[in-house]
């Protein structure tokens, strides 16, 4: 991939995290916990993007922002699209951002040998 292209790429990612990030605030579902869109990586084609999210809350609400995400996923593909001047609006998948769930379990266990450190 050239330097050019992944320039564009990036700043193609910025600006479908940003309008998703809108989209997503303005719904109106009550399933939604609190989202942060953290990311999205879109196929060089765009044809496809991964929209990168993190929930507040428990396992329970979610799986049931997941489920609302997937239930809105056409809604927020046709603000992209009038959003944007893209050749094609990419096909929107949402998942739960795994450098969240890496960073709390990273945490979890400096914390716990900051504690065993402690005892000796």
């Amino acid at each position: 991939m050239s330097r050019g292209k992944t320039g564009r790429m990036r700043k193609i990612n910025e600006l479908m995290r940003e309008i998703v990030a809108e989209e997503v605030a303005e719904l109106k579902d009550p399933r939604i916990g609190f989202v942060t869109v953290t990311g999205v990586d879109t196929t060089p084609d765009l044809r496809h993007a991964v929209v990168y999210y993190s929930v507040l809350g428990a396992k329970g609400e979610e799986m049931a922002t997941d489920s609302a995400l997937a239930s809105a996923a056409a809604r927020i593909q046709r603000a992209v699209a009038s959003q944007t001047s893209l050749k094609f609006t990419p096909v929107l998948e949402f998942q739960v951002d795994p450098a969240i769930s890496s960073g709390d379990r990273i945490d979890r266990i400096l914390r716990r040998l900051d504690e065993e450190g402690g005892r000796e």
